[in-house]
């Protein structure tokens, strides 16, 4: 299907359109773009932690409503 033959066809077709100059520049300007998303992305997500509200207090314990509700339950009935 697509071999290695088919690749360096492709490879010399773009460097005689191209040339090697514009093809250097090209490989630099991508790889400067590239490096600027990745430091943008992780300038984002700094900024997302950062802007995460911390908790206030801990959550209330409700372990033993239960307990306590049958117990006054009972208290009332007797």
């Amino acid at each position: 299907m697509f071999e290695m033959k088919h690749l360096i066809v492709i490879l010399l077709v773009v460097l005689l359109v191209f040339g090697a100059k514009k093809l250097r520049t090209i490989g630099s300007d991508l790889g400067a773009a590239v490096r600027g998303f990745k430091d943008s992305m992780s300038e984002g997500e700094k900024e997302a932690a950062a802007k995460q509200i911390p908790p206030q207090a801990p959550d209330a314990d409700f372990t033993n409503t239960r307990a306590s509700d049958s117990a006054e339950k009972r208290d009332r009935t007797a």
